[in-house]
């Protein structure tokens, strides 16, 4: 039996309409996004395959293009789809960045950080651009490396610092591993970075390494 001949209730996208998205689970958001299935298997129970297949929502967002499309009922199409909606939502999470007011509590610009890089599978350096009353003028992804590492130049950070006009940074960049414990090379890099931008008075808050877990420079009295 298809969704389409379920109880109005039970379909996924009739419960979304009516109790919101947060209502429903990993599997069902999953059947709204593939939208059919494939012969003997509904889009839901499609959706609870791909979760099992790839260990939850993480690792099927996380899928490269040449496992997701291997996979039955999947392909470039379907990946194509899901690498949009992906992006739309990264670019929705960074328009609610400079919204704020000030960064009151560390704990939001963690959040923010982790949700903007913790899956992404190469290593990014990025940095939070901060106004002289910590209110955030934007994110600045400063290199996109691979899984070894970023090269990140002080100069250029201090040009694109004065470009924004900041007064303060946060220093953020992920362990693809999962590992967030940093490693000297982390420690060098931000020291050479806090005494480049010393010289032009932009203060590094903190520098905040993202795996599974988060790792601060400032919390670790490094800064």
């Amino acid at each position: 039996m298809g969704i389409k001949d379920w109880p109005a209730a039970e379909r996924p996208r009739e419960r979304l309409l009516q109790q919101g998205a947060a209502a429903l689970t990993d599997a069902e958001l999953l059947a709204i996004f593939l939208r059919t299935g494939i012969p003997g298997a509904s889009a839901l129970d499609l959706a609870r395959q791909l979760l099992a297949h790839f260990g939850g929502l993480r690792g099927l967002l996380a899928a490269d293009r040449t496992s997701f499309s291997a996979v039955k009922g999947m392909g470039d199409a379907k990946y194509a789809q899901l690498q949009a909606a992906l992006e739309m939502a990264r670019r929705h999470l960074a328009e609610q960045l400079p919204q704020r007011d000030a960064l009151k509590n560390p704990e939001d610009a963690r959040r923010w950080l982790q949700l903007r890089l913790r899956d992404e599978p190469v290593e990014i350096f990025g940095m939070l651009l901060l106004d002289n009353q910590h209110r955030v003028i934007g994110f600045d992804a400063l290199s996109h490396g691979t899984i070894d590492g970023a090269s990140v130049y002080p100069r250029e950070v201090v040009k694109r610092v004065l470009a924004k006009n900041a007064a303060a940074v946060i220093l953020a960049h992920n362990h693809p591993s999962g590992v967030s414990e940093p490693s000297p090379a982390d420690r060098s890099l931000t020291e050479r970075l806090r005494q480049a931008l010393a010289l032009v008075d932009v203060r590094v808050l903190d520098h905040i390494v993202v795996g599974e877990t988060l790792t601060s420079f400032a919390e670790r009295g490094w800064i």
